[in-house]
């Protein structure tokens, strides 16, 4: 077998696949005189059918099959060991007049081919690496909400703006009835607090859902409705008002520190501003990293040039697909992964150049990482270092789990990377003025 290739440009070749008989016949003649021996014909006997009427029969077939198995085995092997850099999977070439009669054949493959390009990641551009910090207001906050939800609940007969309602809110023609619990400090609606200030247990307040919170999520949890049906919601619905409370706040005091952070972990109120702050900005850090990140891969792709064998991987989509598409449909969804494509290439081209590695070791550890902190979420706090291997070895024989773990510690990795490598200005702020920034 001989395996010529034609360079056409910089991203695209044709590879010719020339197949002798000497390539074959040894195998097609094994596989007939197999079903020669297992063949049921009528008027012969088992193991007696002649052989001609055997190749007559299935030859072709055979020889189709074997031909192909051959082709792909020895293309495969070839693009290993001349290092070619492929996009997508070769494709037959039509070629008219093909005869399956003929002893030797050749078959020709299209192949586009990946670009050389450089990706210095000492970006010429500063890429900001946002340093988000809990300021006064953000700790007092988190304190009051601390204190509230550990506070004493005091029933009241009548309704004031500092209270908690409980009750059901209904409206039978958008079949809603839906029993919740909601400060009034969640309304956004001047009406509707004038409305339920005043208001005692047994009365029902008729309440315009449009505005009526300062958070739109707010109406899908307390109607008890989809998310899609909130937003477009506009009507009239009845609040019948079931308890009034209102909610004392918890002391700041060794009792309430104990129960936060365990006995004598926290002995003030300053230390306790501290931890808060600690803790808040270790949380901050995933999302400034997360951001930077998206930074970074957009830098990239944006002032990363190079040409694709955009023809090629237009055919490659319109024939590979579950269902034929139409030329037309083929370019189209090459224009939507066509970014997607090129940050594979970049980030391809990162790691190689790099030498960005994941061993084995380190990825069980981070799968074990991963599972703590599951298990933190609900009170597991200290599991056993055995616990967690087992728990690991089940993730890891799991090649989805694998693979969506890989991927997050390859980000990791390229993360740790970019803050090392790459042109970054840091820009410090608070998480309020973060969100306004980044997110409008």
């Amino acid at each position: 077998m001989n395996i010529t290739k034609e360079q056409i440009d910089e991203l695209n070749a044709v590879v010719t696949v020339a197949v002798t008989k000497d390539d074959y016949q040894d195998k097609v003649d094994k596989i007939l005189k197999d079903y020669r021996k297992q063949a049921n014909i009528p008027g012969f006997r088992k193991g007696q059918v002649p052989m001609g009427l055997i190749k007559k029969q299935y030859g072709k077939a055979v020889l189709v099959d074997e031909v192909n198995k051959l082709i792909q085995d020895n293309l495969n092997k070839y693009l290993t060991e001349e290092k070619l850099d492929v996009l997508g999977n070769p494709l037959p070439k039509q070629q008219d007049g093909f005869d399956w009669d003929k002893e030797e054949f050749d078959f020709k493959f299209e192949l586009g081919l990946a670009p050389n390009f450089e990706v210095p990641l000492k970006t010429k551009k500063a890429i900001t690496h946002y340093h988000i910090v809990a300021d006064k207001k953000t700790v007092n906050e988190q304190i009051e909400r601390i204190q509230k939800q550990y506070g004493k609940l005091l029933s009241k007969t009548e309704v004031s703006k500092k209270d908690e309602l409980t009750g059901t809110f209904k409206n039978e023609e958008e079949e809603i009835e839906n029993k919740t619990t909601l400060e009034i400090s969640m309304l956004k609606s001047k009406k509707a607090i004038e409305s339920l200030v005043g208001k005692k247990v047994g009365d029902i307040v008729t309440l315009k859902t449009k505005g009526l919170f300062k958070e739109d999520n707010f109406l899908t949890s307390v109607l008890g409705i989809s998310a899609d049906k909130a937003k477009k919601l506009n009507i009239e619905v009845s609040f019948a008002i079931e308890e009034i409370n209102e909610r004392e706040p918890a002391n700041l005091d060794q009792e309430l520190f104990d129960k936060l952070f365990g006995a004598d972990a926290i002995k003030s109120e300053k230390e306790l501003k501290e931890r808060i702050k600690e803790d808040s900005e270790k949380q901050f850090i995933q999302q400034s990293d997360q951001k930077l990140l998206n930074d970074v891969t957009e830098y990239f792709i944006e002032n990363t040039k190079f040409d694709l064998p955009s023809g090629f991987l237009t055919k490659w989509i319109q024939v590979t697909g579950e269902n034929p598409l139409t030329e037309e449909q083929a370019s189209e969804e090459y224009e939507k992964s066509e970014k997607g494509l090129r940050y594979q290439l970049i980030e391809g081209k990162v790691i190689k150049d790099n030498d960005v590695q994941i061993q084995f070791d380190e990825l069980k550890e981070f799968a074990k990482g991963f599972i703590k902190s599951q298990m933190a979420q609900y009170g597991q706090l200290n599991p056993a270092e055995e616990e967690l291997d087992n728990i690991a070895a089940r993730v890891m024989s799991n090649q989805d789990e694998v693979k969506r773990l890989s991927e997050q510690l390859m980000s990791q990795k390229l993360l740790a990377l970019y803050k090392e490598k790459a042109n970054l200005k840091t820009k410090e702020l608070t998480y309020e003025n973060f969100v306004k920034e980044v997110y409008g």
